[in-house]
């Protein structure tokens, strides 16, 4: 099975077909050391706006790692695997707090994995800016 490399903003219908199923993911942060954190989360894939969306607390260490990064936001990557089928979205990640982005976020999560997530006023969301898709789906 080939890898492919295509632009995050015009999927192929057999990739963007994946990311709508329901798969747990992965998020993988820099630590301030430069080594890989490597946390399970749900992800939303937005072609259009070209951005992956992950909600979280904003206490968690994923957070604490993509603020650590600063202004230029932290280069990060989100991955699924299915069998042989797997995708990964790669670009910038930054920390949302605003009410609006953070509902689109919840919107989202619960459209994908069909359970709308538990009230939380110390949710943020991490928004990926995407630079790249890879994978095998």
């Amino acid at each position: 099975m080939a890898t492919h490399t295509q632009d995050p903003g015009a999927p192929g219908p057999s990739y963007l077909t994946f990311w709508r199923e329901r798969h747990l993911c992965t998020l993988t942060t820099p630590r301030p050391d430069g080594s890989p954190h490597v946390v399970p989360v749900g992800v939303t894939y937005d072609p259009e706006a070209r951005l992956a969306r992950v909600i979280t607390d904003r206490s968690s260490r994923k957070v604490a790692h993509v603020l650590a990064a600063g202004p230029e936001g932290a280069r990060v990557a989100v991955c699924q695997v299915a069998g042989r089928r797997w995708a990964t979205l790669e670009g910038r990640a930054f920390v949302r707090s605003e009410r609006e982005r953070v509902a689109e976020a919840e919107r989202r999560y619960a459209e994908r994995y069909e359970r709308t997530p538990a009230p939380k006023p110390s949710r943020v969301v991490i928004e990926i800016e995407l630079t790249r898709a890879m994978g095998n789906a």
